[in-house]
């Protein structure tokens, strides 16, 4: 049975609303809030002055336990909630620049689906103080699935896609390619270079973490090790572990925050 069209096309007008342009908007300070507090907990880690998990959800945790943190924690739920919601309306109705293309879409509702799990763990932290740990999360899913030889090269596949969407990133940071979804027009000149500062920092900084949880994830299939994948937590620990000792991670801590801060300029210029 076919789709109502009336009901169809009221769902597609809603995604084009100025309500949902403000959701994204809120959507992406949310997300912005997010890596600024990762940022900020790497250059802890690198400092050797924390021990907890280093990673969005443990970010999070770690914003609840300030003065006021039920209040700001909530907000930061909401507004997680707000971006999962806009990219699964351009998963649903297309992505703005990209028409229909099915790539983009697929992305999209990735990147929902990830965000409202991490909506989630915002919520109950809010309401219960504590969320189970992300990164043994992460670990115990890829135990169970890793029990025989299909899991095992599913795993490492995952990994693999996991380096190209950091390579992407990269890619991405070096060309400046997010300018073609920013309103450069209604930027001053300084805001503009600003911006594309922060983009390219902050993506390129963004990347680096995904590549090296990828390589993470490939060598827990190989060496069926289970341990080695416990996403960005351990990607930042094995950044500060490396010859260059925790001035690397210092580095790339610092481009996670500018991330977040490019996410608020997505915030005020992005085109949705």
């Amino acid at each position: 049975m076919s789709a109502n069209p009336s009901a169809t096309g009221a769902a597609r007008r809603a995604a084009n609303s100025d309500k949902m342009d403000g959701l994204a908007r809120f959507g992406f300070a949310g997300r912005g809030a997010v890596y600024v507090l990762l940022g900020v907990l790497a250059v802890l880690l690198a400092l050797g002055r924390k021990n907890k998990e280093t990673d969005q959800r443990g970010a999070i945790q770690d914003l609840s336990q300030k003065s006021g943190g039920f209040v700001l924690v909530l907000v930061l739920a909401l507004g997680l909630t707000a971006y999962a919601i806009w990219r699964f309306s351009e998963a649903a109705f297309g992505v703005a620049g990209e028409g229909n293309k099915a790539g983009p879409r697929v992305q999209s509702l990735a990147r929902g689906l990830a965000y409202a799990f991490l909506a989630v763990s915002a919520f109950t932290i809010a309401f219960r103080g504590r969320d189970s740990s992300q990164a043994k999360d992460q670990q115990d899913l890829t135990a169970s699935i890793m029990r025989n030889t299909a899991g095992r090269l599913l795993i490492g596949l995952v990994g693999v896609v996991i380096v190209v969407i950091g390579a992407v990133l990269v890619y991405e940071g070096i060309t400046r390619k997010f300018e073609e979804d920013l309103k450069l027009g209604e930027m001053s000149p300084q805001w503009r270079k600003v911006t594309e500062v922060l983009g390219t920092v902050g993506t390129i900084a963004r990347g680096v973490v995904f590549a090296i949880t990828g390589v993470l994830v490939v060598t827990a299939a190989v060496q069926f090790d289970p341990s080695k994948a416990r996403g960005i937590d351990q990607s930042l620990r094995a950044l500060r572990d490396t010859a260059a000792g925790p001035w690397l991670l210092v580095v790339i801590a610092v481009g996670l925050i500018m991330f977040g801060l490019f996410s608020f300029c997505e915030a005020r210029w992005r085109r949705v």
